[in-house]
């Protein structure tokens, strides 16, 4: 199993369609992906579900605790050939902006996966081989594996903005997206539109697939997502993984007749994986 997480530089900057479209792309190539986000999120992994035909799940550093995290990511990966971790807000955005806890930068660190930094460069140039340097020498400890430019102008902008980062930083620059009015998913004031509220217009996933295909390094992206074998968990890890446990009832057994319902529909689908 191979993976990686899509970071930005903010909220808004194109982290979701890039994460949609590359897990979109991965499926037509024949690979099973297991999609996660980072936080406390029910949307965003609703929308990896209807991509990756696989339930998506949170990674939350201030929730769990860094165990918990690795054997979460490790026990939903079985099966799957790629991870898909998308970000949240910011790359070093998290609980308190005196340290790291709560966010992607974090979990990126725990789970040993490479970084694509996803940059809006809506009228911006060589402005854009500054930010990318200052997230990449912001944390010491944290690699930028590379970049992927969001909202480009034309092939003329691109030029410009792969020659003035990769002179300037280390990360490599993965592609493109152009900016199209029709990859702007729809949304209301408290976040984007439901899994269960059909948010994709019809062949909207053909056509991010195919600009990442068009626009980017495509192999390298396939490349640059790390075997996860350097990262450290329990021992008994595997064993547990594929294992089922039988909780005791109190007051009564199977025979009890016990029944629990869940609601999930358009009018409630809040759950946070």
């Amino acid at each position: 199993m191979r993976g990686m997480l899509i970071a930005g530089t903010g909220s808004g900057v194109g982290k979701t369609t890039f994460s949609l479209g590359l897990m979109a792309l991965f499926k037509r190539r024949g690979f099973s992906v297991q999609a996660f986000k980072v936080g406390p999120d029910f949307i965003d992994p609703g929308l990896h579900a209807l991509v990756t035909g696989r339930p998506s799940y949170n990674l939350d550093g201030w929730l769990l605790s860094r165990d918990s995290v690795v054997n979460s990511f490790f026990r939903h990966n079985l099966g799957a050939e790629y991870a898909i971790a998308e970000g949240v807000m910011g790359l070093f955005d998290g609980l308190r902006g005196g340290g790291e806890e709560g966010s992607s930068a974090q979990i990126a660190k725990w789970l040993a996966l490479p970084v694509i930094l996803v940059v809006d460069v809506g009228g911006m140039a060589r402005s854009a081989a500054a930010l990318v340097k200052g997230f990449e020498t912001f944390d010491p400890g944290l690699k930028i594996s590379g970049i992927v430019f969001n909202r480009v102008g034309g092939e003329g902008h691109f030029r410009s903005l792969k020659e003035a980062v990769e002179g300037s930083c280390q990360g490599k620059v993965l592609g493109y997206l152009p900016w199209d009015e029709r990859l702007h998913l729809p949304e209301r004031h408290l976040g984007l539109i439901t899994a269960q509220e059909d948010p994709f217009s019809p062949g909207y996933l053909d056509r991010l697939a195919d600009l990442i295909e068009a626009h980017g390094d495509v192999e390298r992206l396939f490349q640059g997502a790390t075997d996860q074998n350097l990262v450290v968990y329990h021992s008994d890890f595997e064993e547990n993984a594929t294992s089922t446990r039988s909780l005791p009832l109190q007051g009564g057994g199977v025979e009890g007749g016990v029944r629990i319902g869940i609601a999930y529909d358009k009018a409630f689908c809040f759950y946070y994986p």
